[in-house]
């Protein structure tokens, strides 16, 4: 490592820890899209204390890929997946301020991708929890909205893509393959990671110090969005650069 040393964090990330992402193809496959999070309390600019407080290219690319994808999704009659953050003010989500209450603006899908509340193809999930498996759970009944959502379009594979990459996204995959592997989720097989599709915020170390945060706070977006594809690969996930 020493040679390395003078290297950006990221890159000495990608040759200690790779990823490598490949293509996934649809054809022949029963998939189906999951959306995780894509809302303006995560996602726009402003939109509340979880967002971005200025524009963020890799935010901006996720929003663009997941509607082109989702797009595509329902060109071809294949489900699509929208979970969202959304909390009651009585039931607090530590360590994160109140956030995408239910019924504000920040719960909302990104404008961009409002048209999904009301396409044929999308199924809207409501999740209070940073896990969104763990979320689907009815807690009365003990039914899980997603693995119903499987059983019901006999999916074969899924398509990932949301925010954040090392958070929500990375907590849904990796419990999903759990799952897979506990055969909870016949017939699914292949859980793929759209890297395009997928985003996290930027919070560098010297920013969080000046806001009079911890250290530990720290979260630079380039090298947490590598973290977290990489846990998900190492874990079994598909990590694909495009779909085919």
């Amino acid at each position: 490592m020493n040679e390395m040393r003078g290297e950006p964090l990221v890159q000495r990330l990608q040759a200690e820890l790779p990823v490598a992402a490949t293509a996934f193809e649809l054809a022949g496959r029963r998939c189906g899209l999951v959306i995780i999070d894509e809302q303006n309390g995560f996602a726009t600019v402003g939109g509340g204390p979880l967002a971005p407080v200025e524009q963020n290219d890799q935010i901006d690319r996720m929003i663009g890929e997941t509607d082109r994808l989702a797009r595509r999704f329902e060109e071809r009659g294949l489900p699509i997946a929208v979970f969202l953050d959304w909390h009651a003010t009585e039931r607090p989500e530590p360590p994160y301020p109140l956030h995408c209450l239910a019924g504000t603006a920040e719960a909302e899908l990104v404008p961009a991708l409002a048209w999904l509340e009301h396409s044929s193809a999308a199924t809207i999930l409501k999740a209070d929890c940073i896990n969104d498996f763990v979320g689907s759970i009815d807690p009365e009944t003990g039914r899980n909205a997603i693995v119903e959502w499987i059983a019901l379009h006999g999916l074969e594979a899924m398509v990932v893509v949301g925010i954040c990459t090392d958070i929500c996204v990375g907590e849904f995959v990796a419990t999903m393959l759990s799952a897979r592997n506990h055969r909870l989720t016949p017939p699914l097989r292949d859980i793929v990671v759209y890297e395009p599709g997928c985003a996290t915020y930027d919070l560098p170390r010297s920013r969080a110090e000046a806001l009079g945060l911890p250290a530990t706070a720290a979260h630079p977006q380039a090298e947490a969005h590598h973290l977290g594809l990489w846990l998900m690969a190492s874990r079994g996930a598909v990590v694909a650069s495009a779909i085919g």
